[in-house]
């Protein structure tokens, strides 16, 4: 059995706070940290839906304001740690942005690109590749996404609920 570093659960644990952030924003509660030398560079959660912008996910998020505290767009020697595994997107900006290492908690097994459906961050025709660590804190993080779809279908069901009383209380009139 693996000992989980002391270091990747202490971030993985801020990620979770930051995607309880989103999930207060009725967005997909996913969280992302970058560290650099176990110091905080920047953050960041999904934003998607209150941005109106299909790429601010969580790791967008943190990688920008990552290069704007570092003044470079080259993010070496960093680590990011994301609650979830990234989409095919995110994998992308890793490589180019030059991310060393990044700390996952729950697998993507529908759009995953860190292993789960593909592997963009270690494809070897690339010119970087990413170091990969995943399942760090992996049932809290994936209990907290399950909750919240799960959150928003028992919500959608019962705003149907609510058109059809509305509805029924129509057609008495």
């Amino acid at each position: 059995m693996n000992q989980i570093n002391p270091q990747d659960e202490f971030w993985m644990k801020h990620a979770l706070r930051l995607a309880q952030k989103a999930w207060d924003m009725n967005e997909v509660p996913v969280g992302a940290v970058l560290v650099q030398g176990n110091q905080l560079l920047s953050e960041g959660w999904n934003q998607s839906i209150t941005l109106n912008d299909p790429s601010a996910h969580a790791e967008m998020i943190a990688v920008r304001e990552g290069g704007a505290v570092l003044n470079n767009y080259r993010l070496v020697d960093t680590t990011l740690y994301v609650t979830l595994e990234p989409c095919p997107m995110c994998a992308g900006l890793l490589v180019h942005a030059r991310i060393n290492r990044i700390v996952y908690g729950a697998g993507d097994y529908k759009t995953g690109a860190a292993g789960s459906v593909m592997n963009l961050l270690q494809d070897p025709k690339l010119n970087h590749q990413v170091d990969i660590t995943g399942g760090i804190l992996e049932v809290e993080c994936a209990e907290l996404i399950s909750s919240f779809f799960k959150y928003r279908r028992e919500q959608k069901k019962l705003s149907k609920l609510a058109g059809k009383v509305d509805s029924d209380v129509s057609d008495t009139k």
